[in-house]
């Protein structure tokens, strides 16, 4: 009877330690600025995190300028167009979400987002890795 519990117990703890050892990290960028050095910032630092980590960029405030469709390129000293990252990023699968509330106090709706990039559903923020998720304000 002892042996039993220990074997279950030891199961049990096998089972968590492989599930914390799997889970991939993510990293969660929080874009609302406008300026073009924290938008390039922050999309080139996804862009370079995507490579190894779940990415996940949320946008909201004046950030929302930089996913419309409308608006022109941020291009910003030494960084590539933020278009170009835009892109770069949407076709590696990396989700981006904006404010609903923001595109509407801004006067715009989800149909004048960037294709690939779509409104936040609460969801998103946890359901985007498994592991610990690392975040960086823009």
């Amino acid at each position: 009877m002892k042996m039993s519990k220990v074997i279950l117990l030891l199961s049990i703890v096998l089972v968590l330690v492989t599930k914390d050892i799997s889970a991939k990290d993510g990293f969660l960028v929080h874009l609302s600025s406008k300026d073009p050095h924290r938008v390039s910032m922050a999309l080139s630092f996804a862009l370079k995190m995507a490579d190894d980590y779940d990415v996940f960029i949320f946008v909201d405030v004046e950030g929302i300028n930089a996913v419309l469709k409308d608006v022109e390129s941020i291009r910003f000293k030494n960084f590539e167009a933020t278009r170009t990252m835009l892109d770069k990023l949407i076709k590696a699968g990396v989700q981006i979400a904006a404010c609903p509330m923001c595109l509407e106090a801004m006067g715009h709706t989800q149909y004048d987002l960037i294709s690939g990039i779509k409104i936040i559903d609460k969801k998103d923020f946890f359901n985007f890795t498994s592991g610990r998720i690392i975040t960086l304000d823009y």
